[in-house]
């Protein structure tokens, strides 16, 4: 009799968890929700694009989709501002935006590099930096972890 009362305070309690789980589950934080964002407007497609063509044309495709991938990190990241515009016209963020060269016309490749980032691709593994050790004029840039080279980049942490 005892061992069939556990029994049934064992399924009982079983129940309860799964039940109270799935109908009261718990609320995700601000980088899960930030990370369900997989859509953005026509304005912040075409800025990625112009973003990724002044800093990365002339690398390779995988390295143009790097860098889109970094930008989509970054707005993720509660580190970082969590719109496009914010990202790419953070002060000293990058390059292209410095010199002028985010207002080239972007060519079809690196627009294609955006919609694959956008569609998951991301060949940096979740990198937040990059940078080229020919032309980095930062010393910071070198204590950042390095996780992989693409190109004439090196993705970090």
């Amino acid at each position: 009799m005892m061992k069939k009362v556990v029994r049934y305070c064992l399924l009982f309690s079983l129940l309860f968890f799964i039940l109270t789980f799935i109908f009261n589950p718990i609320a995700p934080d601000e980088n899960d929700i930030k990370a369900q964002r997989t859509t953005l407007s026509a304005n912040d497609m075409k800025l990625m694009a112009n973003a990724v063509y002044g800093e990365s044309r002339g690398e390779p495709y995988v390295g143009q989709v790097a860098v889109a991938a970094v930008i989509l990190n970054r707005v993720k990241s509660s580190s970082f501002p969590d719109t496009v515009s914010g990202v790419i016209f953070e002060p000293g963020a990058f390059t292209a935006v410095a010199d002028g060269q985010i207002y080239l016309t972007p060519n079809k490749q690196a627009e294609k590099a955006v919609k694959d980032a956008l569609s998951g691709w991301d060949p940096t593994d979740g990198c937040e930096y990059y940078f080229n050790p020919q032309t980095a004029t930062s010393k910071w840039i070198w204590s950042r972890p390095q996780v992989k080279k693409i190109g004439k980049h090196i993705f970090c942490r």
